[in-house]
């Protein structure tokens, strides 16, 4: 068997086609939370915290300075407002997962009630011979 043979068999199987599906269907989903994060809330914290932008705060390590040749050094900074905005990103996206999960197993688990709750019917022939049995019973 020819590896394209084998690499062709592995990529077909249902896994890793599932696994494919979930990642494109995940990296969209991220860039929906994030630009909710960016453009719904994070404009609502910032007024509720007096017009402050996260992505603005930051400690400055070392002051931007002009090098002995007058290029211009660019001040070392820790953004710890990135940080909070990733933070936000993240609570909200494991949040948004964790709610699309409980509703997926919410649904599974009416399914497999309703499944339980109503045997299936059985079929028309066994019902008229379960008739004929009554019937043979009775005139015996």
């Amino acid at each position: 068997m020819g590896m394209m043979q084998e690499f062709k068999e592995f990529a077909m199987k249902g896994n890793v086609v599932d696994m494919a599906v979930g990642i494109i269907i995940g990296g969209a989903f991220g860039k929906i939370v994030s630009s909710l994060v960016a453009d719904l809330i994070m404009p609502a914290v910032s007024i509720a915290t007096g017009g402050m932008n996260f992505a603005d705060l930051k400690y400055t390590l070392k002051e931007a300075t002009t090098g002995p040749g007058g290029e211009a050094i660019e001040a070392v900074t820790l953004n710890y407002g990135n940080f909070i905005q990733t933070g936000f990103d993240f609570v909200i996206l494991a949040f948004s997962i964790f709610m699309v999960i409980r509703a997926m197993n919410s649904m599974k688990r009416e399914e497999e009630a309703k499944a339980e709750e109503a045997p299936p019917e059985p079929p028309k022939e066994e019902v008229l011979l379960t008739e004929i049995r009554d019937l043979l019973k009775t005139k015996a």
